[in-house]
This record gives C-alpha cells, structure tokens and sequence, in this order.
C-alpha cells in the first residue's frame, strides 16, 4: 500500500498519542516497565503454570501460603527501587527444608522455573523474576535453633531477618559480624546467596570467613547438609563457600551456621569532613595503622550523595558543606582506651589538615542519626 505524507503524519501523530498515553498510564499505576520488555529477552522453553500444578502446591503449603492474585503477586515481581518488573502469577511460601525440596523436585521435574527470593532488598533485581517464574519466598523460614553463648555460634533458617537476628544475639552479648542498611528487611539467607560485605567488613571480614555450615536445597529437590558449627575444621572439602555468592544459581540456602562476636563494650563514630579524595585514602591508611584493632568500619561519602540522603530523610549535616566526608567506628571494651587512641589519631589527621572539622560521639542517640548516612 502507498502511503502519501500527509497519511504517514497522520499514522506518526497517531502512534505518538497512542505512545504517550501507554507511558502515561504507566507513570500513573507508579509501576516500572516489564523487565523482558525493556530489555529484549525471550523466555526461556520452560513450562506454562497450569491448574494441577497450583493444586500440588496448594495441597503442600495450604491455600494462605501460596498467592495467585495479581495483587498479592506484585509486591514479590518488582525490585526495592521500583526498576525492574516481573510477572509471575504464583508466589510460594515454605516453612521447612523438607518442603522446599518437595517444591523444587515438583518444578525440576515439570520444567517450572523458579526465582528464589528473600528480603528482596537488591539493587540490581537479581531477586524479583524476568518472566512468569514462580518466586520462592524464604520469608516464612524464620526460626532461629540455637544460639551458643559460649562459642557465639548461631544456627538459624535462611529466612530470618537481620536485625531480628542482631536483637536476638544481644541477649547473649553477641552480635552479627554482619551489618547493611538494608537490616531491617533482608534475609541472613539472601546475604549469603550475594556474600553480602557489609559495613562491618572492615573488622569481620566477609561470610567466607564467618559462615560455618549451611543447608541449601539443589534444583532437583536433594537437600545437601553442610551445617556444621565447627570453627577449626581442617577435613575435605569445604563445599560451602561454593553457596556463598552463587545467587541461588546452584541451589537455595534454607539454613546456616554463623560465627558470631562479642558486642564491643564500647562504641564510638567520628564523622569527619575532608577537601579530596587523596586525603580520604591517606585517612584510612592512618585509621588502619593508629586504631588497629578497635577500627570496625570506615565509609566515605561526597557531598552530592550526602545531600540526596539530608533532603529526602529530613536530616540535618553534623558538619558544615565539604566535598567529602568520612565516617569512622570503632568496636572495643574499654570506652577510656578507646577515647584516648581515637582522640590521638583525630588529633593527628587535624594537624595535619588531612581533615578539616569533625565530630565524635558515643551517644546511642546521636550514632542512630549518623548511621543513617551509612544506609
């Protein structure tokens, strides 16, 4: 057919409304574009969920932990920062290893393909699905077994939260070697399918090292029990750490065996203000050789992301406008010792003009507000 200009106007003109209205009501419904959409993928030969499928699991977990409507499902198909968008019709609940094997033998065998998810606190959303895959959600594996006093070992489901953990262990005097902005939502689960650094990496290093058994299902439903709580294991191989970091791609965790420490005594944060990035990487050299061992965590900050965090949480700068900022903790258990190391070193970067105005405190209070900037 031949088309003349003033049809083609026409046809553009048409198109262009028909564009706008589609993005318009997608601005409205505040709901990101379709994952596979935006990005050109093709789903994968897997299997189409039917009505004796969802009858399998239905007849496992019971109707109120399996979700079907639309509306139950979006939450579990869009990642935290509203980026990416799924559109699986099916969210899974499980309370137990036993049932997530059972699950995963059902869907391995009927090529249903699954997306594991747990706090689904990521950035980059590994965690949310591409297609129609059913979501896996850990948030109902949420005991904790045991925790030790005496070797600071906790034992719980891949399911429990951060900082219900962090409350937990501080009835023990312990804490976990672990800390994100994200703890008041993300599963223990989750941080080590992404071996999650932390704040406190500094100090604890990473959950290679703190991890000392888990539990994972494989994709075929065999349940593969590396829960030990051994500290000084030096027999075989070590299969663990192949979980930790694989982002489900070799099965999903449903148990884990953590070394946890001592809460520190005393806690102190310094937020300082410096003109370059230079003085931030001579800084942290200094922190390193003059804190030691009481240095837990240092973060550095510029001035354009430090004022996205004051305007949008309503918080107010300790310190005047620099063009970039450091935040110092240090974990010990003498407040005096660790004042008086501090105070020196502080005195040390100020003299030197490393740094040009900060704050100390050990102020609960006080450190809340700043460890917000950490988040």
């Amino acid at each position: 057919m031949f088309f003349n200009n003033k049809m083609l106007r026409r046809l553009l003109t048409a198109s262009t409304k028909c564009i706008r209205r589609q993005q318009k009501s997608q601005r409205a419904s505040n709901l990101p574009e379709l994952t596979k959409d935006r990005y050109a993928v093709k789903r994968g030969d897997y299997a189409m969920l039917n009505g004796q499928h969802l009858q399998f699991f239905t007849d496992l977990l019971g109707s109120k932990r399996v979700l079907t409507s639309a509306e139950e499902c979006q939450p579990y198909n869009i990642d935290w920062i509203k980026n990416v968008r799924g559109y699986s019709r099916c969210v899974l609940k499980p309370e137990t290893t036993e049932e997530v094997a059972k699950i995963l033998a059902f869907c391995n065998n009927n090529r249903i393909a699954v997306c594991p998810q747990g706090g689904n606190t990521g950035l980059v959303g590994g965690s949310v699905p591409v297609f129609d895959e059913i979501v896996l959600c850990t948030s109902q594996m949420n005991t904790i077994y045991s925790i030790n006093d005496t070797s600071g070992v906790l034992v719980c489901q891949a399911g429990c939260i951060l900082e219900n953990l962090d409350k937990a262990l501080e009835e023990h005097g312990l804490m976990m070697p672990l800390d994100l902005g994200a703890k008041g939502s993300c599963h223990i689960g989750g941080n080590l399918s992404t071996n999650a650094g932390g704040l406190r990496l500094l100090r604890y290093g990473n959950l290679h090292g703190t991890v000392l058994g888990l539990e994972a299902v494989k994709a075929d439903g065999e349940i593969i029990d590396l829960l030990s709580t051994l500290k000084k294991d030096n027999t075989g191989f070590h299969l663990k750490h192949l979980f930790i970091g694989s982002e489900g791609a070799l099965g999903v965790v449903t148990k884990v065996a953590i070394q946890c420490p001592a809460k520190p005594k005393a806690t102190n944060l310094a937020f300082l203000g410096l003109e370059s990035f230079s003085h931030i990487l001579k800084v942290l050299k200094k922190a390193k050789g003059d804190l030691g061992e009481i240095l837990a965590s240092c973060e550095m900050i510029d001035q354009s992301t430090l004022d996205v965090c004051t305007c949008n949480l309503k918080l107010k700068s300790p310190l005047a406008e620099f063009p970039f900022y450091m935040l110092i903790e240090t974990h010990g258990s003498s407040d005096a010792h660790d004042q008086e190391k501090l105070n020196l070193f502080l005195e040390d970067v100020m003299l030197s003009k490393l740094i040009l105005d900060g704050i100390v405190t050990n102020e609960p209070s006080k450190m809340k507000v700043n460890i917000v900037f950490q988040a």
